[in-house]
């Protein structure tokens, strides 16, 4: 890489060229001296000193074979040498090694002061004392470190004990021939000065010539000691495009405030983000098991595949990843087979479909287009089934690794309940819990296909059911109740009524329901005791339209709201 050493070293030779230069080369020595340096950081010193002296103190000594070079000076005559031979230098140490007199300049470039301060500050804090051992030439690199930071803070340099200039490339330097400066109290750090406890940060003044690695900052031509007073200012840092702001900016400094052992959800109406692109209402929003995306199902006859960034302030849009584009009516179901990392979305027949790429996997239409599909579910892993429940009350399950039906059980039981509404199932999969357009809801075992109950649980139709761990159920009803059952227990554990809307959408976070209303109401509701709800509404600000599906996030504590206009808005 930069080693001056014979051609039967395993080092790289100075008679080698690299292919792009200086910069390649560069590239490569940066590259190998960090890897080296990770590894002295986890053997600790005695290890260091046993395995790894000489690769360190090679790597070191190619600052030494240099300055020997430079004061021989090496010339590019051919006289004296055959054709194809490059001239044999003899080195301080006694070895003869062969030496390109083209490739000085390409390793000056690369070996420069700047260079030297890159890898001697980092091993002089590892290695500590045995540095002497390990590194013969360590005071040459330490003085080259030491014109490097003065050169960089040239408020404290002494003009009487360096020259006067140096050129931007960094190669012409003589270790011996101003002294080694005293020390002048400043540490360094990469890309910035440490001046007691202040981080300082150089001028963005530009060499005439700079070097391999980009201009270093403060060295001019001739204007070293200019600045001086600009440099104890803070530099105004441009700001990344990927740095938070906004509102964005604002949540995240509240949610670093919240302890980790906080199990309530709070809602401050934050809007990270919009997702336009529905032309129809949202029917459905489903968050995919890591939260990097969701999926939503609209009226438009489309399933799109929505990516979730911490991007911008608040108010950009962001654009969908996939649309599936082959429903053929109002898409009312979407959700994912987590074992197969498969989508399923319903709009009365079930389509099976591959995320990444947007192909159909599989199609179920209904046996009979009069009774058709009303309520679809999908089984938790390792289970790689769908249950659909159709509307002449048969309960029908499909796995999406083989042709045909798995299971086919009726509900109504010789009972008229009226159509399915909503399907929900266990977290262990043993159980599948219907409601019914009736109020009636239908608890039936999944392995033995026997209804382990049914019971009247509200006056009005089931807009929606989702099951918890503990056999706990909690159920929607258009009665503007909220309840909250155990799956054989007769009577349920809370219950809670709406005042002026029914919640027709909810999502659970730990110990907790949130639930959505028409009237664009976001509320929270304990299901332990003593019951407790909170209340708040959107506003038109954060939320425009009528709420018609909601999906929480739990890891990130994050609400992804549908609308009848077809933008969903995410907010914490």
């Amino acid at each position: 890489m930069g080693s001056l050493s014979s051609p039967t070293s395993t080092c790289p030779t100075s008679a080698t060229w690299f292919p792009s230069g200086a910069q390649a080369r560069t590239i490569l020595c940066v590259k190998t001296i960090s890897l080296i340096a990770l590894i002295c950081l986890r053997i600790g010193q005695e290890m260091v000193q046993q395995h790894l002296s000489e690769p360190v103190a090679t790597f070191f000594q190619v600052f030494s074979q240099l300055h020997e070079l430079r004061q021989q000076d090496l010339k590019l005559d051919p006289a004296g040498r055959g054709e194809g031979q490059l001239p044999q230098v003899v080195f301080s140490d006694g070895q003869q090694r062969p030496v390109d007199p083209a490739l000085l300049d390409e390793l000056q470039k690369v070996f420069t002061l700047e260079m030297a301060y890159t890898i001697y500050v980092p091993f002089s804090c590892l290695l500590g004392d045995i540095i002497r051992k390990i590194i013969p030439n360590h005071e040459l690199v330490g003085e080259l470190a030491a014109l490097y930071l003065e050169s960089i803070s040239p408020s404290s340099r002494n003009p009487a004990s360096v020259e006067p200039t140096m050129p931007g490339t960094g190669p012409e330097w003589d270790p011996h021939g101003g002294g080694c400066p005293q020390d002048d109290g400043h540490s360094g750090t990469f890309g910035s000065v440490l001046v007691g406890n202040r981080i300082q940060i150089p001028n963005d003044s530009r060499p005439e010539n700079p070097g391999p690695l980009g201009p270093i900052s403060g060295v001019g031509g001739g204007g070293l000691g200019s600045g001086s007073d600009d440099n104890a200012l803070k530099q105004e840092l441009p700001r990344s495009v990927h740095g938070l702001s906004g509102n964005w900016l604002a949540y995240w400094q509240y949610e670093i405030g919240v302890s980790q052992q906080d199990a309530h959800f709070h809602f401050h109406q934050i809007r990270l983000q919009s997702f336009p692109g529905h032309s129809g209402a949202v029917k459905c929003v489903a968050p995919l098991s890591s939260e990097d995306f969701f999926l939503s199902g609209s009226k438009d006859r489309t399933v799109r595949l929505w990516p979730l960034y911490n991007y911008g302030d608040g108010t950009s849009e962001t654009a969908p990843r996939l649309v599936y584009t082959q429903h053929r009516k109002s898409v009312f179901f979407v959700g994912q087979l987590e074992a197969p990392q498969h989508v399923v979305s319903c709009d009365g027949a079930v389509h099976v479909w591959d995320p990444f790429t947007g192909k159909t996997l599989r199609t179920v239409e209904p046996l009979d287009s009069r009774v058709p599909l009303t309520a679809v579910a999908v089984m938790p892993a390792p289970h790689t089934s769908i249950t659909m429940a159709s509307s002449d009350s048969t309960l029908r399950f499909v796995d999406c690794r083989k042709p045909g039906l798995q299971h086919e059980f009726r509900l109504g039981g010789g009972l008229n309940p009226g159509l399915v509404r909503a399907l929900a199932i266990s977290p262990s999969g043993r159980s599948v819990v219907a409601g019914f357009s009736s109020g009636f809801m239908v608890l039936l075992d999944t392995r033995t296909g026997l209804v382990l109950r049914g019971w009247p649980a509200h006056e009005g139709d089931i807009l929606q059911i989702k099951a918890v761990e503990g056999s706990v159920l909690v159920s929607s009803s258009s009665d503007h109740s909220l309840t909250v059952w155990k799956e054989l227990e007769q009577k349920p554990t809370h219950h809670y009524k709406s005042a002026s809307d029914p919640i027709h959408t909810f999502d659970l976070y730990g110990s907790e329901v949130v639930t959505g209303t028409v009237s664009n109401k976001i509320g929270v509701c304990s299901l332990l005791e003593p019951p407790s709800q909170a209340t708040t509404k959107l506003s038109s600000e954060n939320f425009r339209g009528t709420l018609t599906s909601l999906a929480l996030l739990p890891t990130k504590r994050h609400l992804l709201l549908g609308s009848d206009n077809g933008v969903i808005r995410l907010l914490a």
